[in-house]
């Protein structure tokens, strides 16, 4: 019983704290997946808010409009990075950064934020 209640809140956890819908895995070409996978491990910690309580997240949300849509860009910088990230060129092969790319490009534009009260 504790375990599926943690679980449980796990998953809400994660799921309500997202800054965006991320899209279902059946909607997802492998390539898709494994930029999926490859984001998930090194992208993710900075660019989406992991936890309600969490104070912020290190890094803007990604989309596919991020850098105006610009697939080379996206590969420049998630190869070479920017003075507040750091580069994969060393650590991804150049299909593996092509793949986070390809899963960039599958998600939907974040809301706006809400205007704050006056």
């Amino acid at each position: 019983m504790r375990r599926t209640t943690g679980i449980a809140l796990l998953a809400g956890g994660i799921g309500a704290a997202a800054a965006q819908p991320f899209p279902a895995a059946g909607t997802l070409t492998p390539q898709q997946l494994q930029g999926r996978n490859l984001f998930n491990q090194s992208c993710m910690v900075c660019h989406v808010k992991l936890q309600i309580t969490s104070p912020a997240k290190y890094g803007p949300d990604l989309s596919g409009k991020a850098l105006g849509g610009d697939e080379a860009l996206m590969r420049e910088v998630i190869s070479n990075g920017t003075p507040n990230m750091p580069g994969f060129k060393y650590h991804f092969e150049p299909d593996q950064i092509d793949a986070i790319v390809a899963y960039l490009k599958a998600l939907p534009a974040p809301a706006p934020s809400p205007s704050p009260p006056r």
